[in-house]
């Protein structure tokens, strides 16, 4: 396959032509891709394939649930009767999505401390009771109240209803990322931490349905529990479950022997207290991981911020598994173990994609909708068996002759990319306008190329 004349430079800087029709905002975010790059074509990755389906499309068309679980979640809604549901969902979403993460002790005391020499350049020294009294309404004014969700029968089933499909859709592109590029791979087992409706349970069976035969739920709220065991059994409590060996617990399994294939932590994370509270959770799930570690939470600046943090402590992390001493490494979306460069940028950004889904048909929600989230997926192993290819991390901007792409590149760099066929060859140009936001782009940089024939 030919790359073409002239694989140059994706970008360089300060030599626009008027014809690409870039508007002068897009110069500022322009950078420099160090080196050239080739479409990878060592192996004719396209084969006898379209571009339209080259080997970094991932994006999975618009996701809808399993018929036995939109129906066995409308019966409970019925059931339930609840007034004002929709209202309700939207009050529920509305909170989960503008939830920061809890305020750690250590910057507790440190704004004290700083609130506390403010009031005293300003008080009588005398006063000091008054003074800590300023200090603790200051703090509570000025300081985000996080609070722990306590899931009741009820508010069980406005989750369900608010955050059901999306849940769904999410993980299920999680799980589409390692199907399509792994295959081969067919899991027997799966954790579920953090179960919530079960959303995951039902994801996994859609995806590896005839190589998983157990799937653990480990959820600490009983009336969760109580409720996904219902949608399992088409709304009920007594009939027979559509997904067969699903066993649900309050606890995570304590024996260290005690690995799974695939280990799942989806919205949970943010669930828990402290950063504290999240290290040793973060650990103990990569204890229990034999192969993928799939973390997912909401795709804002915290949801992304906590899932670098437990990206680093797998991958700084000196403690082994008994059972399996292999190191970790970023399946995806990272191509790399380096730095996040979205939070390391002067405005940090999440690093967020995006699923379509169809929602539970209910009275209020029969349009399609969009999942923003943000996802980790760690893997044991070595980073060579993972492409590492560049992450389209922004939708494609598509122009005459010219395509934008914003990547995120293995050498842990953010580049703004404007392909062309006359620059980079017919093949990359026309892989770079089919692909989409969260796909791979199929580039190599000179250093991967294999040696010519005459060095």
């Amino acid at each position: 396959m030919a790359t073409a004349r002239g694989s140059r430079y994706l970008l360089t800087i300060g030599r626009w032509r008027r014809s690409f029709g870039v508007a002068p905002q897009f110069r500022a975010l322009a950078a420099l891709v160090p080196g050239v790059s080739h479409v990878d074509n060592k192996s004719d990755f396209l084969g006898k394939r379209p571009h339209r389906r080259h080997p970094g499309i991932l994006q999975l068309s618009c996701v809808r649930l399993p018929q036995a679980l939109a129906d066995a979640a409308q019966l409970l809604l019925l059931e339930g009767a609840m007034p004002n549901m929709e209202k309700q969902v939207q009050v529920l979403t509305n909170y989960l999505w503008s939830r920061h993460l809890p305020v750690e002790p250590e910057e507790l005391q440190r704004r004290a401390v700083l609130l506390e020499k403010k009031i005293l350049e300003n008080a009588d020294s005398c006063q000091t009771e008054k003074h800590q009294e300023e200090v603790l309404r200051a703090l509570r004014r000025t300081t985000y109240h996080w609070q722990k969700l306590s899931y009741s029968e009820g508010l069980s089933l406005v989750y369900m209803a608010a955050r059901l499909d999306g849940g769904f859709a999410a993980v299920s592109r999680a799980f589409h990322e390692i199907q399509a590029r792994l295959p081969e791979f067919q899991p027997q087992t799966l954790m579920d931490f953090g179960s919530g409706t079960g959303s995951v349970t039902w994801a996994a069976h859609s995806a590896w349905g005839q190589s998983l035969r157990e799937y653990m739920c480990v959820d600490s709220s009983a009336a969760m529990l109580e409720l996904a065991e219902k949608l399992l059994k088409g709304g009920s409590g007594s009939g027979m479950p559509c997904v067969p060996g699903v066993f649900f617990r309050q606890f995570l399994p304590v024996s260290p022997k005690v690995q799974f294939d695939v280990v799942v932590a989806a919205f949970s994370l943010s669930e828990l207290p402290s950063k504290a509270d999240r290290t040793d959770v973060v650990q103990t799930l990569w204890r229990k991981t034999g192969r993928f570690l799939v973390l997912v939470e909401n795709g804002t600046k915290a949801g992304h911020s906590l899932l670098m943090d437990a990206r680093d402590l797998v991958l700084n992390g000196k403690e082994k598994s008994p059972l399996d001493p292999r190191p970790g490494f970023v399946f995806a979306p990272c191509p790399h173990e380096l730095p996040c460069p979205q939070l390391t940028a002067s405005k940090p950004l999440a690093c967020s994609f995006s699923q379509a889904y169809h929602p539970i048909p209910f009275s209020w929600n029969k349009k399609p909708k969009e999942e923003k989230f943000s996802l980790v997926i760690l893997a044991r192993g070595s980073p060579e068996e993972a492409k590492r290819w560049p992450r389209i991390t922004q939708p494609v901007l598509k122009r005459p002759r010219h395509v934008h792409c914003h990547l995120c590149c293995p050498d842990g760099r953010m580049q703004h990319a404007v392909i062309t066929a006359r620059r980079h060859g017919r093949d990359l140009y026309r892989c770079a306008r089919v692909s989409s936001w969260g796909d791979l782009l199929p580039v190599i940089t000179p250093s991967e190329l294999p040696p010519s024939p005459e060095s």
